[in-house]
Order: structure tokens, then sequence, then C-alpha cells
């Protein structure tokens, strides 16, 4: 098993981001990025891409296919239906699918959350420090 900080860069490289900052957050069941304007579309859906460590993905609009629409209890307590897409994602040496949702979350920190069931099985983790992923390479 890997080890990592509870905050990482991750990479989506099939829809081209990156070394996006991520919160590694074992209480949130799924994976999230932060996005607005999701329309959706017939079998997919368009999003906005919102991070502004990385002028290249601030505002950039994406389209994929929907994974799966899912009812999701956020940290606020409130549920929410979310639009999931699916993406190979780079965590430290090891890229796996991974399903994410798509949600607006302007008010917290890192753009991106990686949940427990990402997690279970392939990495652990080390609250006490952060990017230890990054000091590998």
């Amino acid at each position: 098993m890997e080890v990592v900080g509870y905050i990482e860069s991750v990479d989506l490289p099939q829809i081209e981001l990156f070394e996006l900052d991520a919160k590694i957050d074992t209480g949130a069941d799924s994976c999230s990025i932060h996005c607005d304007e999701i329309k959706i579309e017939g079998a997919k859906v368009t999003f906005l891409l919102h991070d502004e460590v990385h002028e290249a993905y601030h505002g950039k609009k994406i389209t994929l296919p929907i994974h799966k629409i899912k009812k999701v209890k956020s940290s606020n307590g409130k549920s929410e239906e979310r639009v999931f897409i699916k993406s190979s994602l780079k965590l430290g040496c090891k890229t796996y699918d991974a399903e994410i949702s798509l949600t607006n979350r302007e008010n917290m920190k890192y753009p991106m959350l990686i949940g427990r069931r990402f997690l279970s099985h392939h990495y652990l983790i080390d609250v006490s420090h952060k990017y230890i992923t990054k000091k590998d390479k």
C-alpha cells in the first residue's frame, strides 16, 4: 500500500487535468471536483471547472459521458442529487478508475476531494503530512 498525506496533488489524465490539489477525506464516501454550470444534455454532462491556482483549468468547459446520477449527503448534512463522471485518477505512483461527483465546492479550500471508496485497499493516510507523493517523485 502507498502512503499519502492529508493533502496531495492528483492527476486526471483522461480529461487533461494535472497537479490538482486534493484533500484526502476518509469521511467522504466518494470523490468530488469543484465546478459549476452543470448541464445535462442526454447522456452527457457539460460543466465549468474552477481552480484559480491553475489558470489553464480555471473556466475550462468540459463535456463527458454521465456515469450515474445519485443522491449524496454532503458534509453539511444536506442530500443532493449529483452527476458522477468516471475517469482515471492518479494519486502517487498508482492510477485507478474513479467515480467523481460534480459539485460546487467554492467555500472549500481544495478543488478536489478524494473519498474512502477510491482510497480503500490501495492507500494508507498519514494525517500528519501533506504532499508526500510529490516528495517521492
